[in-house]
């Protein structure tokens, strides 16, 4: 075990322990916005589906239900503008994070293969490299990457932590790039329905794909959007050869969505009310946070989309997340997601609305 163990990197987030518990001693106790966690209720009709099929004995399929399948490519087609989805263009996974921790084994990728990743990223593209013993590199601008020995790109648009959002001509430029150089690009589009300032889009669009889906992969989730995180339910779209292969290595390693979810994400993916919903209730907690964190003197940069606010007061990161923790909030510190975080934390905007609240009142 030590073995898989040693390639790992420390895990963070023990590094916050001493100022959650800062944080909890404020007499009105913690805020804790260190997290993305949905707190909101899975919405009802979600809720009734999931049990509605809880009697469910047998084993469920790791390709899903076929009525699972449809609703995945009628998703991706009204809400992403994909055309010509088939059954064999998607695939269902147990989270997102399960996908981006084991893609790079699952493509069989190895020392030698190189996977990339964003400068400033979701730690687990990292793991899921390191996991595989592949190298992997950081860029600031894709198409600036040596393409030598590059198996596996991923793009993350909106960005965790940033809320950065690339533009349509980005992404057409970016999938242009790796097909000239037989490079799989995956897109990590999990905060997608989180646009604010900005309409983020899909790899999956015809304006970016050409209406080929060859060498892309989208990742999305009913984490966000749906308040699912507790589900662990996710789905992959694009190139069918690619996902033929994973489904059929994901089938020997039986990484199926229990029959119950997938029900659920039948129900969710069917159903946008509540999905506006959800939305307005973060759009009210965004707009309280950043006037607060505004008046306290940090400087916001991009945050166009996704559940975070990406903050400075231009000093150390971990200065910064000691004066929140005095106040009793939590934050977390940019230097999780790499290096050039180091003056920035990321505050999100999963917690409910009295505890926003209270955060905007200590800000004060």
């Amino acid at each position: 075990m030590s073995a898989v163990s040693d390639r790992l990197p420390t895990f963070p987030w023990d590094k916050l322990e001493p100022y959650k518990e800062t944080a909890a001693a404020h007499p009105d106790g913690i805020v804790d916005l260190s997290v993305g966690t949905p707190v909101d209720p899975v919405p009802e009709l979600i809720q009734k589906a999931l049990v509605a099929a809880a009697d469910s004995p047998g084993y469920p399929t790791v390709w899903g239900t076929p009525e699972l399948r449809d609703a995945i490519t009628g998703w991706c087609a009204r809400r992403l503008g994909a055309r010509d989805l088939t059954h064999h263009n998607v695939l269902p996974i147990v989270g997102s994070k399960e996908l981006v921790a084991w893609l790079p084994t699952q493509l069989g990728l190895g020392p030698g293969a190189k996977v990339a990743y964003p400068r400033l990223a979701y730690p687990t593209y990292e793991v899921g490299a390191r996991l595989a013993r592949a190298e992997y590199v950081t860029y600031e601008d894709p198409l600036e990457l040596d393409p030598t020995g590059l198996a596996l790109l991923w793009l993350n648009s909106p960005s965790n932590p940033t809320g950065r959002v690339l533009s349509k001509d980005e992404l057409t430029r970016v999938v242009a790039w790796a097909r000239e150089h037989g490079v799989l690009l995956v897109s990590d589009e999990c905060y997608l329905e989180l646009g604010w300032e900005a309409d983020p889009t899909s790899v999956l669009h015809p304006d970016v794909c050409g209406g080929s889906y060859e060498g892309i992969v989208a990742v999305h989730s009913l984490s966000k959007r749906s308040n699912l995180a507790g589900y662990r339910a996710a789905f992959a779209a694009g190139d069918a050869a690619v996902l033929g292969d994973l489904l059929q290595i994901r089938k020997h390693g039986g990484m199926m969505t229990s029959a119950p979810t997938q029900a659920a994400v039948i129900a969710a993916l069917g159903d946008d009310a509540h999905v506006h919903a959800q939305r307005e209730r973060y759009a009210a907690r965004r707009t309280a946070l950043r006037e607060a964190l505004v008046r306290h003197g940090f400087r916001i940069e991009h945050s166009e989309a996704s559940l975070y606010l990406w903050a400075t007061r231009d000093e150390s990161c971990w200065d910064t997340v000691a004066h929140l923790a005095s106040l009793g909030i939590l934050v977390a510190p940019g230097d999780f997601y790499g290096e050039a975080g180091a003056h920035f934390v990321r505050v999100a905007m999963t917690a409910t609305d009295e505890r926003v609240a209270a955060a905007v009142s200590r800000l004060r």
